[in-house]
């Protein structure tokens, strides 16, 4: 059966902010050219790390906004509220917010997903306290290290009052938030949200935590222009770490017709499971991604033959892709769908990293093609996937359901559905 019950609940916006640059437009054309947003870190604190490349946003969002609004908000949050801004902009509401898109600020919500938002904020107080004393600490340190700061920004920013909700599940919450506002959304307790995820950690002390802890690529930038993050690839040794924010507008399918929205898709359902194996490795059977895959088509009434595309979570870690690609071969029964990872081109989001990839999948079903996974030169063997390289390929015309996939540090599993606008 299934649990979807409710009103059908529609994606009309979408923005981003992200390595490839500031935009939907950067995000689509750079994934569809094959770019790859991965650069080196300068700067002498990254100067003694093991490994000095990540994912980073090209830009300074703070130049983008109003200079007493960015001082009050941690990098993450800035990535966030452009990127709401875009897809706000995108839905066809009014920049100013919501009382002037003529919606009521109680039937709007936000749902942000991220793991620590932004490290930095708390490592530059605790570094002012022990060079200068308290006396220089700033009273904004607090409400700026707030995992939350993300979702109450936009909540300020767009005079959103209905509710202004936080997911933090790892690499799972930008996908889990979008996830809990198609809820919100179904059973009535908003009629439209602003959801997805925004990530601000490339930080000195968390890439020597990820390169302790053996997590992260080895590879390195080559003259080649080959990207260190190889998804499903032989070769593969670990993620790329990467910062940035994705949100998608979503609303009630009869409040967005009535209006005469835009509609990219249907967010049909979703599915959540947890591994209860390992603090940080998943589960090399992949029974935790599986059950979260079945539990998302059931929510979104739907079965393996519907499926037409996959974007995978793919981090290219060893064990992390070889669980995904066998919990994905025996949940769609052997069928060759057609898969795409974005990391190659990105690195990893973190919180931000589901947002982003369900954000690109919602583009998928928009325009019929599937932008080609990076990094990927020679395909692991053991990994049957029908994998999207080299240049972008057309969706096939049967079948109408993409799923888009992630997965956390301590087994958090969470898979959005999404099915093409009728």
């Amino acid at each position: 059966m299934s649990y979807s019950a409710g009103r059908r609940v529609v994606v009309t916006g979408l923005g981003a902010v992200t390595p490839l640059g500031v935009g939907v437009g950067e995000l689509w054309q750079g994934l569809l050219e094959g770019r790859c947003g991965i650069r080196e870190l300068e700067g002498e604190e990254f100067a003694e790390l093991p490994v000095r490349v990540a994912g980073t946003v090209p830009v300074d969002p703070a130049g983008l906004l109003p200079r007493p609004r960015a001082r009050r908000m941690n990098r993450a949050a800035r990535f966030a509220v452009l990127a709401a801004r875009e897809a706000w902009r995108d839905g066809g509401f009014d920049p100013a917010g919501t009382a002037e898109s003529g919606l009521d600020p109680e039937r709007v919500g936000v749902s942000a997903g991220a793991i620590l938002g932004d490290a930095s904020v708390l490592v530059a107080g605790d570094r002012q306290l022990r060079d200068r004393g308290p006396r220089s600490v700033s009273p904004l340190t607090t409400p700026m290290c707030v995992p939350s700061q993300a979702a109450s920004q936009i909540s300020l920013d767009l005079g959103i009052t209905g509710e202004a909700r936080t997911v933090t599940s790892a690499c799972a919450s930008g996908t889990e938030a979008i996830g809990q506002a198609v809820d919100r959304i179904r059973y009535g307790r908003v009629d439209v949200a602003v959801a997805g995820g925004a990530e601000a950690v490339v930080t000195p002390a968390i890439m020597a935590s990820f390169a302790a802890m053996r997590a992260l690529s080895r590879h390195g930038l080559n003259g080649g222009g080959e990207s260190p993050s190889r998804p499903f690839a032989k070769d593969r040794d670990g993620f790329v770490n990467g910062e940035g924010a994705g949100f998608l507008l979503l609303e009630a399918e009869d409040h967005a017709r009535a209006r005469g929205a835009r509609i990219y898709c249907e967010a049909a359902g979703w599915g959540l499971s947890a591994d209860a194996h390992h603090m940080a490795a998943p589960d090399p059977s992949g029974a935790g991604v599986a059950l979260a895959l079945r539990r998302a088509l059931q929510d979104a009434a739907a079965s393996p033959a519907d499926v037409v595309h996959v974007n995978a979570h793919a981090t290219a870690t060893i064990d992390g892709d070889l669980a995904e690609a066998n919990a994905l071969a025996a949940v769609l029964l052997g069928r060759r769908v057609p898969v795409t990872a974005l990391k190659g081109s990105l690195g990893h989001l973190q919180g931000a990293a589901g947002a982003v990839e369900a954000l690109v999948t919602a583009l998928t079903l928009h325009h019929g093609l599937i932008p080609p996974t990076i990094g990927c030169a020679d395909q692991d063997h053991a990994i049957t996937l029908d994998l999207v390289t080299t240049v972008p390929r057309a969706l096939p015309a049967d079948g109408n359901l993409a799923l888009t996939n992630s997965f956390g540090f301590g087994g958090h599993n969470a898979v959005l559905a999404l099915r093409r606008a009728a």
